[in-house]
């Protein structure tokens, strides 16, 4: 599902975006320096189903990967996704574990 849509970071808004159908998905951030914090994740009801979830943080996390930004999931979502994918944490700032 993901792989065909476009993922779009709107950075004037501080968000990732993809749009699937007629619906949004959306994860919030803020940058500071060269760390992200991923703030807030918003999965529409007519998405919400486990397997997107994961393709979309997978992508979101992708992307962060290629511009080599330390990632810090604030939202308890987020962080659970980072325990679940061991190849995730290296994105985690030297000292921070979750």
């Amino acid at each position: 599902m993901v792989e065909t849509a476009e993922l779009i970071d709107n950075d004037f808004l501080r968000q990732f975006e993809i749009k699937i159908d007629d619906h949004l998905a959306i994860i919030e951030y803020s940058l500071q320096e060269r760390k992200i914090f991923l703030t807030k994740l918003i999965i529409p009801e007519g998405i919400e189903d486990e397997g997107f979830q994961k393709e979309f943080l997978s992508a979101v996390f992708e992307q962060i990967g290629e511009r080599n930004l330390s990632v810090m999931p604030t939202c308890p979502s987020i962080a659970k996704f980072v325990r679940g994918n061991r190849k995730y944490k290296r994105m985690l700032p030297v000292g921070v574990r979750i």
